[in-house]
Formats: C-alpha cells, sequence, structure tokens
C-alpha cells in the first residue's frame, strides 16, 4: 500500500488523484487496526481453566446443559476470539454465556435467543483442559480455519 501510495503521489497534483486519496485513506485504516490488534494483545490474560476452582461459572468453566426437551448438551465459555458454536465453544459476551455466568449447578438459565426463549438447567460444572485450534493464516486458494 505504501508503494502504490508513493507511486501515486509521484503523479503530481494530489488533489484529484483518486489513487492517492484512496491509498492515504487505506493506510489509515490499516494503521487504526494496528494500534486496535495492539490493544488487544497488550490487554490480554490468558486464563487456564485448570487454575480456577469453584462451583460458579466463570470465564474457561466447562459446563453441561439439559434444554426443555431432555437433550444435554456441553458448552465451554471462552472468548470471543475462540469462539466455535459447532464445537462446543460459546463467547462470553454471547446471549448463552451471559445467562450463564455466575450460575450454579442445578440452576434454571433463561437465554433468549431470534427464534425464542431457551431454558436450560445446568447440569454440571468443571475446570477442564479446554483445546481451542490455533488460527492458521490461510495462503492464496485457501480458507481460513480456527
Amino acid at each position: 500500500m505504501t508503494k502504490l501510495v508513493t507511486w501515486a503521489a509521484s503523479l503530481g497534483d494530489r488533489s484529484e488523484n483518486a489513487d492517492y486519496q484512496y491509498g492515504k485513506k487505506r493506510l489509515r485504516e490499516i494503521d487504526r487496526r494496528l494500534r486496535f490488534l495492539a490493544r488487544r494483545i497488550h490487554d490480554a490474560q490468558v486464563v487456564n481453566p485448570l487454575d480456577v476452582d469453584g462451583d460458579h461459572i466463570v470465564f474457561g468453566a466447562s459446563v453441561a446443559l439439559c434444554d426443555e426437551e431432555g437433550k444435554e448438551q456441553r458448552f465451554s465459555v471462552v472468548g470471543v476470539d475462540e469462539t466455535n458454536p459447532g464445537k462446543g465453544l460459546i463467547s462470553w459476551q454471547s446471549p448463552l454465556g451471559k445467562a450463564l455466568l455466575g450460575k450454579q449447578e442445578g440452576d434454571e438459565v433463561l437465554v433468549k435467543a431470534p427464534a425464542g426463549d431457551i431454558e436450560y438447567v445446568i447440569e454440571k460444572i468443571e475446570y477442564v483442559e479446554i483445546f481451542i485450534e490455533e488460527y492458521k493464516h490461510a495462503g492464496p486458494g485457501e480458507s481460513e480455519s480456527r
């Protein structure tokens, strides 16, 4: 992007140079994103669920829930960057994650979902190792996976 801006600037009048203006705008967007990510890295904390002990659901908990139809589901409460609902990894900021935080075994939880309210009973709370796939940058022609 910097090469494009340098090239566009070398063409002369910058006031009507779309390549230059777009390039500068894109560089500002990239800088803003880099500052955001740097803050996220600086503020990040590693939470080891094996170090957590308690009977209430907090970040890092793995929970067995029973829905209204008696079907059991298991979820682990993780950060927004580790979320993968298909593998049972839910964000602490999701509707279900928010509803679970602070609850104990035997508590009933009402989750307001787009398809309607869902009621769960908390069957079991554990603090065990949570396996999260590492982020893998996709090369050309590949899809990204987490």
